[in-house]
């Protein structure tokens, strides 16, 4: 009888196994960012101006795939063509940080996440722990598409690695110690109208906050905990979320496409933590600030773009 027991259990977990195994997806997102964008330079031509918002345009403004089956996902940027003027590359990048083309996996079974993504050039695997967010499930619901979804919402904590090196970053905040960074982060907003010497750096007019709400949008439709990026842990499929002035839209939906997809960690990069990830980030990103101060004294037009 125990032997009868232990053969059906086998069988009954080799069908669940194959059931998540045939049960795929893939799930096109439209994501835009907005930013208020002032020009420094009054001289600057009219046509040097379009073509930094075309530019800003293909950045903030980008469509991602997430593939997805029950238990795990991958979440990447889709490949365009380079359109004419843009100088190759997809686009510009903010600060030259983070690439946008790499792979963000994400394993809910195990709750661990593999984000391929580079520092200047140079390729990184961050291996790190998924983060549940807290979310709070309501009633409220709406139409997208063909699904009905409901609403919920999360207050999330940002990153505090961050928030210490734009301190860091602000004109007149040059020192190391402790004290000195949260001097700077406690800077009146309105410093940069009276600093002196001209150093309107972007670092200096983007606020930091020290956490954020994350609205999002999942239907009961498709059974899974999966989302876009780093979004996930709520019942079903999100298909739209907001956070600050980013917005996430679920445009196409696939469910069990005739041809199986290949939904792996990718492997390319050096493997570090996400912890090691952002002090890499933030020595490389001090380091390339002070570079562009020192090419602000000798003059030049200056872009101002807040948050």
């Amino acid at each position: 009888m125990n032997t009868f027991f232990k053969t059906l259990f086998i069988i009954m977990v080799a069908q669940t196994v194959g059931a998540a195994q045939d049960f795929q997806g893939t799930a096109t997102y439209m994501s835009k960012s907005t930013v208020n964008m002032n020009f420094g330079g009054r001289q600057m031509p009219e046509t040097q101006k379009k073509m930094i918002q075309e530019r800003m345009k293909s950045m903030l403004e980008k469509t991602f795939v997430l593939n997805f089956d029950r238990t795990s996902s991958t979440y990447q940027e889709e490949q365009k063509l380079d359109q004419p003027g843009t100088g190759g590359g997809g686009g510009m990048r903010f600060m030259g940080l983070g690439g946008g083309s790499g792979v963000y996996y994400k394993d809910i079974q195990a709750q661990t996440y593999t984000n391929e993504t580079d520092i200047f050039g140079k390729p990184f695997l961050v291996e790190d722990t998924l983060k549940p967010l807290a979310w709070t499930m309501t009633a409220e619901t709406k139409q997208i598409g063909q699904y009905t979804c409901y609403k919920a919402t999360a207050v999330k904590q940002l990153d505090t690695t961050m928030r210490s090196m734009f301190g860091r970053m602000r004109p007149g905040q040059r020192g190391n110690s402790t004290a000195e960074n949260e001097k700077g982060l406690t800077a009146e907003k309105d410093s940069t109208k009276t600093n002196k010497g001209g150093e309107n750096s972007l670092a200096s007019r983007i606020e930091m906050p020290s956490e954020v709400i994350v609205t999002a949008w999942y239907t009961l439709d498709i059974p899974i905990s999966q989302g876009p990026g780093e979004y996930w842990g709520l019942p079903g499929l999100i298909l739209e979320v907001s956070e600050g002035r980013t917005a996430i839209l679920c445009a196409k939906i696939t469910m069990n496409p005739k041809e199986k997809i290949a939904i792996e960690a990718p492997k390319k990069g050096k493997k570090v933590s996400q912890k090691e990830y952002q002090e890499t980030m933030t020595k490389k990103t001090l380091e390339m600030s002070e570079q562009f101060r020192g090419r602000g004294r000798s003059g030049g037009h200056s872009i101002m773009i807040r948050n």
